[in-house]
């Protein structure tokens, strides 16, 4: 057990569990997650390691038992009649019948239904008459001469959800935790490995919480497939539905009018719209209209007084090209139905995730860690929905008075969202602020750049805030950074109409910063083409950095090149140590010599395979033209991490070659591990002076 683990248990005893019992005793049943944690919180919510396995067992029995397999549905009727009473988990629904005027309830995997239920169980649980909900169901069986009545009793129900939970507990709990231990805890919560993600890939996976914890939020994730984008609202919470995009209707949704019953936002927190993507997709008009109402003002109308609900609203689908493609031909929302295609509807979003970013998921992914049990999660993440913490960015940052109403709304719905999740007690510094206010603010801004290149009505904003120190701070998205020719295109093309500039395709608008008389290129931090003297700061999640972007022009005709990096210990950073090698081989002539010598600091856990490795290198290079040499650092390197060259450059950098995220995958292969243009960066900076 990790350290983080024992803290976990430490702090949350039995409320959590250890991530990869599910899959332990999953099986074939086709269950939520948050069905199995929640058996799993009822009997192996322990470390201690003879509970578990004998909770696990305990589990496995109960789902042998009583879990409904739509193959053994037969068995289960047979066992139900020949016992009269028998104990049952399906899902669950019920309609009324008006004829009989009562209630009727519908068994999907046991394939029954005008099962009769009483008033009482109803308004207990009004969900069952909008969708199914996962039961643990008592199932009684008498047979009447009379036609008219059904066999099948429902006795008791219980909906598989945790009872009432301490929140005032879980946030004195929360205190006892680092800002990263917590963020470890929620990313093991959601069944990942922490150690696979880097900080904004793991703050991206807490966004997809925010619709829990926000009433009337509104996001949207395209990106490529498999990346787990419907997971969250799939198998997470009892208290959100998701739904294929193209099977939702008005009666279905919202209201239906021929018996005024309210459909899904009035009992569900979340809405999650599956496959939601698809140009050739349709939409009924009328659908998208209210849903453009409800997004705006939280109230919909169908001909009768207008009603209300907080649901919020997530929409996830598949993108058909990658970023450049979408930038340089049409937008970011391009794969959206025509029908939602619309600028009106696009507005009303509230903050745009770039699925892009998040990486394919893979076994070596899943955590082996403790989290919390999914439904105490969920009922945790329910209570906070009644804060309100938007204004807690105020007692440090103020947002650009240019924006609109709509976007400071959006902007601080996000942060509202973030700060519920990672900081429950106000627990948060001004750094942990600015870190979370800069991805709320680029997430609306994702939004509006986009609806400029649909709607040129819409104008073009500046996203920016003031820090304590009065000075603006802008932001840029990461695509924005990675692409800016293709990014600014349209607006170079206007600039172009209104002037007469010239300028070619490929350069990229040039902004005048008001405080600075210096014309920059707007949102951009470039690889150099040729060496020049300058600090570069780097968003993490961006690709296309090579070396040899970075560092070529530096060390171009080099005869000797010193690195000093304390952190070249581990095998990735060695390997990183040999793609720099490999840069310089391709770089120099055939005929000249280069010195290349690292300085660097021993690995206290593993020495020898250090050793090893460097000097791996060093065969590597014989007949190459390169001399690679390396010593340890006897009085101490620091975190000093630079690059010099006799060519007069000093390059330094804060994470010396150590920019790119460490590769996860375990076996088979990936661009990512071949090509450094399409690996993800860490947060960096480098700064190129004259030696």
């Amino acid at each position: 057990m990790s350290n983080l683990d024992a803290k976990i248990n430490e702090h949350f005893a039995g409320f959590v569990v250890r991530k990869d019992l599910v899959k332990a005793v999953k099986g074939n049943a086709i269950v939520p997650t948050y069905v199995l944690e929640y058996l799993l919180g009822q009997y192996c919510a322990t470390d201690d390691e003879a509970s578990i396995e004998s909770g696990i067992e305990t589990v496995k029995e109960i789902l042998r038992k009583h879990y409904v397999h739509r193959s053994e549905a037969g068995l289960i009727q047979s066992s139900i009649k020949e016992k009269g009473r028998y104990r049952v988990i399906d899902q669950v629904s019920v309609a009324l019948n008006e004829k009989t005027d009562s209630y009727e309830a519908t068994f999907d995997n046991l394939g029954i239904k005008k099962v009769a239920v009483d008033s009482g169980t109803v308004k207990a649980h009004p969900k069952l008459l909008v969708t199914g909900v996962w039961c643990i169901a008592d199932v009684q069986y008498e047979f009447s001469e009379d036609n008219r009545l059904s066999p099948w009793i429902l006795e008791t129900i219980k909906p598989i959800q945790i009872a009432r939970v301490d929140y005032e507990g879980y946030k004195e709990a929360r205190s006892k935790f680092t800002t990263d231990e917590w963020i470890d805890l929620l990313m093991q919560s959601i069944g990942f490995d922490p150690a696979a993600f880097g900080r904004r890939s793991k703050l991206l996976q807490l966004m997809r919480l925010i619709p829990f914890v926000e009433r009337n939020y509104n996001i949207i994730e395209l990106g490529p497939k498999g990346t787990g984008k419907s997971h969250i609202y799939s198998e997470f919470s009892p208290h959100g539905q998701l739904i294929s995009g193209g099977e939702v209707t008005i009666p279905k949704l919202f209201v239906n009018n021929s018996n005024g019953r309210i459909g899904l936002v009035g009992y569900w927190d979340v809405v999650a719209f599956d496959e939601f993507a698809g140009r050739e997709k349709t939409a009924n008009k009328a659908l998208v209209d209210i849903m453009k109402n409800y997004m705006a003002n939280k109230s919909f109308s169908r001909g009768v007084n207008p009603m209300g609900a907080e649901a919020s609203f997530a929409f996830v689908g598949n993108t058909d090209h990658n970023v450049p493609f979408m930038l340089k031909n049409s937008d970011l929302f391009e794969a959206l139905p025509t029908q939602f295609h619309d600028s009106a509807f696009i507005d009303r979003l509230h903050a745009y995730l770039p699925g892009w970013e998040v990486d394919v998921i893979r076994g070596e992914m899943f955590t082996s860690g403790y989290g919390f049990i999914v439904d105490y999660l969920a009922e945790i993440l329910r209570h906070l929905r009644q804060e309100d913490f938007s204004n807690r960015p105020e007692r440090f940052f103020r947002i650009s008075e240019k924006i609109s109403t709509r976007d400071r709304d959006a902007i601080y719905k996000t942060m509202s969202g973030l700060l519920k999740v990672i900081f429950p007690d106000g627990s948060e510094t001004e750094t942990e602020m600015e870190e979370l206010l800069r991805l709320a603010l680029e997430s609306r801004k994702r939004v509006k750049d986009q609806l400029f290149r649909i709607d040129s009505t819409y104008p073009d904003v500046d996203f920016y805030y003031v820090g304590s120190s009065g000075e603006k701070r802008r932001i840029t998205t990461v695509e924005e950074e990675e692409f800016p020719q293709y990014y600014h295109k349209k607006r170079r093309v206007e600039n172009l109409a209104e002037s007469s500039a010239d300028m070619t395709d490929d350069e990229p608008l040039i902004e005048i910063d008001e405080d600075t008389a210096d014309g920059t290129a707007k949102g951009k931090a470039p690889e150099p083409s040729r060496a020049l003297e300058g600090h570069h700061d780097y968003a993490e999640n961006r690709r296309g950095l090579t070396y040899d972007g970075l560092f070529g022009p530096y060390i171009e005709g080099a005869t000797r090149i010193d690195v000093t990096d304390p952190y070249i210990r581990y095998f990735y950073q060695i390997r990183n140590m040999m793609e720099f090698v490999e840069m310089v081989i391709r770089r120099k002539a055939p005929e000249d010599q280069v010195a290349i010598h690292l300085t660097t600091g021993p690995d206290d856990g593993n020495i020898t395979k250090q050793r090893e490795l460097l000097d791996s290198i060093v065969e590597a290079c014989t007949g190459s033209g390169v001399e690679f040499s390396w010593k340890f650092d006897g009085t101490g390197t620091g975190h000093a991490r630079t690059i010099v060259a006799d060519t007069g450059w000093k390059i330094v950098l804060d994470r010396g070659l150590d920019i790119y995220q460490a590769p996860i995958r375990r076996d088979g292969f990936s661009l990512g591990d071949r090509l450094q243009e399409y690996r993800m960066i860490k947060g960096f900076y480098v700064t190129y002076v004259r030696a």
